[in-house]
């Protein structure tokens, strides 16, 4: 399974950006999946998550801002970031749970490969 993140870019402050996340491959199932995000110097950090089901959790400092969502057909999750403030400049990293055939009982961890967020003041 590999995951594919994109979206990000330059913005503005008070900007919007839409990151995507896909997951491909074959025989396996997404579990929850996951944005985390980097900034240089700093530890990575946990930004939103969504399970198969559709349950969300957000990190205090973009509740209110950042909306994430899934597409279960298509692998996906998106990541909706309004509101952009400087210091969401970071590298930012899916990771995905994921059941995959034939040991479909454990879960494995995957991440992506990031894509930059830069928002100037």
């Amino acid at each position: 399974v590999q995951l594919q993140a994109s979206g990000g870019g330059l913005v503005q402050t008070g900007g919007s950006l839409t990151l995507s996340c896909a997951a491909s491959g074959r025989n396996f199932r997404v579990e929850s999946m996951f944005w985390y995000r980097q900034a240089p110097g700093k530890q990575r950090d946990f930004v939103a998550s969504i399970t198969r089901e559709g349950s969300t959790n957000y990190a205090d400092s973009v509740k209110g801002r950042f909306t994430v969502s899934g597409d279960n057909a298509k692998n996906t999750v998106y990541l909706q970031m309004n509101s952009l403030k400087p210091e969401d400049s970071a590298v930012y990293y899916c990771n995905a749970q994921i059941r995959e055939a034939p040991r479909i009982r454990e879960v494995k961890q995957f991440w992506g490969q990031g894509t930059q967020v830069t928002v100037s003041s």
